[in-house]
């Protein structure tokens, strides 16, 4: 009998991600998962489609502003791309929504 992993693609990981918010372990799950830089990494991929979805700046200033690479930006630019226009407008609601809810808490 071959054995195989318990969790074999990202929709494994994701339906773990969703049951953690369920009971509320989250950020214990996430924490678990990634390293101190990866969490930073994902912080700054957030702002970078957060910020290229508001469209003021350049990709360079974006860069700049992160303190990122141009080819990180990119990257997230290219992603966004692929998305279907509902998911880019859902997505840019949300990052707005979230934005402003701290902004306002801060």
């Amino acid at each position: 009998m071959s054995q195989s992993p318990a969790f074999s693609g990202w929709q494994d990981v994701i339906a773990l991600v969703r049951r953690a918010g369920q009971d509320g372990h989250d950020d214990a799950l996430l924490t678990a998962l990634l390293t101190p830089d990866e969490r930073d990494t994902l912080v700054a991929r957030i702002n970078i489609l957060h910020e290229l979805l508001e469209g003021k700046m350049s990709q360079r200033q974006l860069s700049q502003l992160l303190g990122v690479g141009i080819a990180t930006v990119t990257r997230g630019s290219n992603e966004l791309k692929r998305l279907d226009d509902d998911s880019k407008a859902w997505l840019a609601r949300l990052l707005k929504s979230e934005a402003e809810q701290k902004a306002h808490t801060d």
